[in-house]
């Protein structure tokens, strides 16, 4: 068993993976654009450098940052209303205190958006450590958040799990060399990132019964 669990947040720990997609998707009809659904796929895991980049390929004529802005707005606006947490986040974070893992949060999302969001949902107190995609110059599916999170809990990468939901995410986490475990919410593994994984599950449930066993 290794000593220490890194877990993303967005689509890992909060069923929040949806509400972004939705709203890179429809966000176009503000700016008076058509759709393109396959956008949502490539901000997933993304840094702000991914998302102008993306956005300038697929909406020439729109101001990226305005975008960007909108879909970071509605998505705020709709975790207000309601954040729910993903099946497991509790069992597998009790586990890890249990079992004297050490814990730490990997996410895209700005530090202050994670400390919000867990504290809301009552889990703070389950981390050791909050790595924000604000704390690394270059994001997924570079390593550097999760090697900043190993080193925020003392453990070498390959003495880490890593939840991920994202195929950057896990790119990220296998290029740390740490143990990649997928808990598929939005996206299915490619057969490139499948082969990167220590595992591959439906849920945290399912991943923490592998980890037991």
């Amino acid at each position: 068993m290794k000593r220490g669990a890194i877990f993303d947040m967005d689509g890992t720990l909060f069923d929040t993976e949806k509400l972004y997609r939705q709203a890179w998707i429809e966000t176009a009809d503000t700016f008076g654009v058509e759709r393109k659904p396959e956008i949502a796929a490539l901000m997933s895991g993304g840094t702000v450098d991914r998302f102008f980049k993306v956005l300038s390929q697929y909406f020439p004529t729109v101001d990226g940052r305005e975008y960007v802005k909108r879909v970071f707005q509605r998505v705020a606006e709709d975790i207000e209303k309601n954040l729910e947490m993903k099946p497991g986040v509790v069992e597998i974070l009790t586990y890890c205190r249990e079992q004297n893992i050490s814990t730490a949060i990997a996410s895209s999302a700005g530090t202050a958006d994670v400390i919000k969001n867990i504290r809301r949902a009552g889990i703070e107190k389950f981390f050791d450590a909050i790595v924000g995609g604000d704390q690394v110059t270059n994001g997924k599916p570079a390593p550097d958040i999760f090697l900043l999170a190993a080193k925020k809990i003392n453990l070498p990468p390959n003495d880490c799990y890593a939840f991920e939901d994202s195929l950057n995410g896990i790119r990220a986490a296998a290029a740390a060399n740490c143990a990649a475990i997928m808990v598929i919410d939005q996206t299915q593994p490619t057969p490139d990132v499948r082969e990167l994984c220590a595992g591959v599950f439906n849920s945290l449930n399912e991943a923490l019964e592998w980890i037991k066993n």
